[in-house]
């Protein structure tokens, strides 16, 4: 199933929610709508579910009108962040409630139904649960079970808005891989939406960046996160430095001090540097484009983060290589391995 959607406006009073968002999700694809709180993934979900509808704009499935449809009637399986399981119902009857429910022209006798549940307890491998209660599960089964009702309708799309953001760093990791793999196997044209890059970028076939109501950016996660295309990507994407400079004269400027650093093809004026914390190379004092001072360094596995206040005042965080000893009171230089200029921000 093909998802499209064009030109797409939802505003709430003065709030614009989309703005004039264009989108094509492929036949099959598990694909990660990734913005900070208000960027509008929320909102273009639910309009592609039939929970809201735009105030302009189209949204076609393979090739037919979604907007002319229910909610129902597009056949969408929809997960939510907290479960919203029935607690009065054990595992067994939260899945077999959308089966249970379709109009009595369509509805499948009991036992193809009791069938199709068990198939789906044993596909999220949790079977052994039938006969419990919502209240009885931990949160990562909890969502393994929305999941599987979601599924139980046999939906033409899978919707799955922040699946984990209700779970703990170590289960959500479990879910992530979990999820891939049954999307894998399932293979249902899917869309998730999350505010967490490393999951967008662990879990997806494409990413879709979105910021106040527009996409920045469309790509693989390898794109995204290599070749981030504004200014926004990069700082939203990763672990960044930032720093204002200034291009004059085909020279790049750390406030009156130039940097060591190509300009060629910028456009002058003021401008923003991006570098990943972890390309930037620590030398010895004179080396590389800046120099400062280290303050602080803590230890994260085999990466050792130390703050350096640089010549100039400014203060950044960098990732070195635990080999490469740093402690307070150095004076070091640092070159940019790879860094990114936009103009204007």
């Amino acid at each position: 199933m093909t998802i499209e959607v064009k030109n797409l406006v939802k505003k709430f009073g003065s709030f614009a929610a989309l703005d004039g968002v264009d989108l094509k999700v492929n036949d099959g694809e598990l694909l990660a709508l990734l913005g900070p709180s208000g960027s509008g993934k929320t909102t273009l979900l639910r309009i592609i579910a039939g929970l809201d509808w735009p105030d302009s704009g189209e949204v076609a499935f393979n090739g037919e009108d979604a907007l002319a449809q229910g909610a129902r009637e597009r056949h969408v399986g929809f997960v939510f962040q907290h479960y919203a399981l029935f607690r009065h119902m054990s595992v067994f009857e939260n899945v077999a409630f959308g089966l249970r429910v379709q109009p009595r022209a369509v509805r499948k006798d009991e036992a193809t139904i009791r069938a199709r549940v068990k198939e789906l307890l044993d596909l999220v491998q949790l079977d052994w649960l039938a006969d419990r209660y919502p209240s009885q599960l931990s949160g990562g089964q909890r969502q393994r079970i929305a999941l599987a009702r979601a599924l139980a309708i046999e939906p033409r799309i899978l919707l799955l808005d922040e699946p984990f953001g209700a779970l703990d760093a170590k289960v959500r990791k479990e879910l992530r891989r979990w999820l891939r793999s049954l999307h894998h196997e399932i293979n249902v044209t899917s869309i998730f939406v999350t505010h967490d890059q490393e999951e967008a970028l662990e879990v997806a076939n494409r990413v879709v960046v979105m910021d106040k109501g527009k996409i920045e950016q469309i790509g693989s996660p390898d794109d995204v996160y290599e070749t981030p295309a504004t200014a926004f990507v990069h700082g939203f994407i990763g672990e960044s430095i930032e720093l204002p400079v200034q291009v004059e004269g085909g020279v790049i400027k750390l406030g009156d001090r130039p940097l060591r650093l190509a300009a060629d093809g910028l456009v002058p004026g003021a401008s923003k540097l991006f570098v990943r914390r972890h390309d930037m190379l620590v030398g010895p004092p004179g080396s590389g484009a800046f120099e400062g001072a280290v303050q602080h360094v803590r230890n994260f596995g085999p990466v050792q983060r130390a703050e350096i206040a640089l010549s100039g005042g400014e203060t950044i965080e960098i990732d070195a290589p635990r080999d490469r000893e740093l402690h307070a009171g150095d004076t070091i230089g640092l070159e940019p391995r790879r860094y990114r200029i936009f103009a204007g921000v």
